[in-house]
């Protein structure tokens, strides 16, 4: 991997030195590793990110999002499975990182970091997606006991995750603010995988379902009715790294349209003697740099305390739109052979569309940054 964008004053020298290591770690340990049995690869992968000390970067109160940032960068271009184990480890904690209490943090923290606890973030429901305001799923208050009803869908990690964190309506007020999050131990009675959904970019996915199930009230995370801004801190922190993991995947896609542009023979030269291929890998490039560098800026400014709701919009648009286009022009640039089942640039075609969805679709980010625009212009 180039490593020549980490010279730009965004980086200090520990993380050149990191992103050198864990590059060297992933072209050993991950690259290209997606096997059939997708819950048993992503199983394997938490818990060999978790020996190797990489999980610590996703897990914790006071992440360096740079370092964030490029470990989804480096995984997500050696293997997108990689990427998917590391992130959703630190998504599904991160309500335990930023609200959980001593006693919760003490509990789980230490084995999700070790990759012996499987994290999953439960906030999308049928009919609740980016509305989160819409939530069905309720909890009722017993005593010291929270009783759970209600469904949630399109769960990363649902079927394979050990704790599930769970929010849920508890009507302290209307809307948004009658919110609370919970820690659910998969096995507790009353909470069941309903379904588990295919996608095109297969990993763990699944539909919850909750019926009666009780939930002692020592594991609700933060305050009655604060969990959804513990859900938008969690996905404020986690957002800019999405742009880095389709930065990942649109680094990959460059290097393997380069080496079949060079490789390919056509008309008595390679395919990268011709102008239209040269303007397409211009382009390419141009979009990667100009997503990295919007990527980078959001990273930095967070890592200095600032607010970053616009630039990590912007990153995120930019990248995983950018992504898009870069990985279309690279199957363009293999023809036949870049939509034939196995193939990198086939791959990253289905990976990078569920990046362009979660987390906030690109239509989202849009009203986002339009709106910040209104407010701070």
């Amino acid at each position: 991997m180039s490593l020549a964008h980490l010279h730009w004053p965004f980086f200090e020298p520990r993380h050149r030195e990191f992103a050198a290591a864990l590059d060297a770690w992933a072209a050993t340990h991950v690259r290209d590793r997606h096997g059939d049995d997708v819950d048993a690869t992503c199983r394997a992968l938490v818990r060999e990110l978790g020996a190797a000390g990489w999980l610590q970067h996703a897990v914790g109160e006071h992440l360096d999002t740079r370092l964030l940032c490029l470990t989804r960068e480096v995984l997500a271009r050696h293997e997108g499975l990689a990427d998917f184990a590391f992130a959703m480890q630190g998504l599904g904690s991160g309500a335990l990182s930023l609200a959980g209490t001593p006693a919760q943090r003490e509990r789980w923290l230490p084995a999700v970091a070790r990759g012996e606890c499987i994290t999953a973030f439960a906030l999308s429901e049928p009919d609740a997606g980016s509305d989160v305001a819409a939530m069905r799923c309720a909890a009722r208050i017993e005593g010291d006991t929270a009783i759970l009803d209600g469904e949630k869908t399109w769960i990363s990690n649902g079927g394979i995750a050990d704790l599930y964190v769970v929010f849920c309506r508890t009507g302290e007020a209307p809307g948004a603010r009658g919110i609370s999050a919970f820690a659910v131990e998969a096995g507790t009675p009353g909470f069941e995988i309903a379904e588990r959904i295919e996608v095109i970019a297969p990993h763990p996915l699944a539909r919850l379902r909750f019926n009666g199930c009780r939930v002692p009230l020592s594991q609700r995370i933060g305050a009655a009715g604060e969990g959804f801004k513990v859900a938008m801190r969690t996905l404020d922190v986690f957002r800019t790294s999405v742009a880095a993991a389709a930065l990942g995947f649109a680094r990959r896609a460059m290097e393997e349209g380069l080496a079949r542009a060079q490789a390919r023979p056509m008309f008595g030269q390679q395919l990268a003697d011709f102008q239209l291929t040269q303007a397409k890998l211009a382009q390419m490039a141009l979009s990667i740099d100009s997503a990295a560098l919007l990527t980078y800026r959001a990273a930095w400014e967070r890592d200095q305390g600032l607010n970053v709701t616009r630039a990590a919009a912007m990153a995120k648009l930019a990248a995983t739109e950018g992504a898009q286009q870069v990985i279309d022009a690279a199957v363009q640039l293999f023809g036949g052979l870049g939509v034939t089942r196995g193939q990198v640039v086939e791959r990253l075609y289905r990976e990078i569309l569920s990046l362009r969805i979660y987390e906030g679709a690109s239509e989202v980010q849009q009203l986002i940054i339009g709106r910040d625009l209104l407010k701070n212009p």
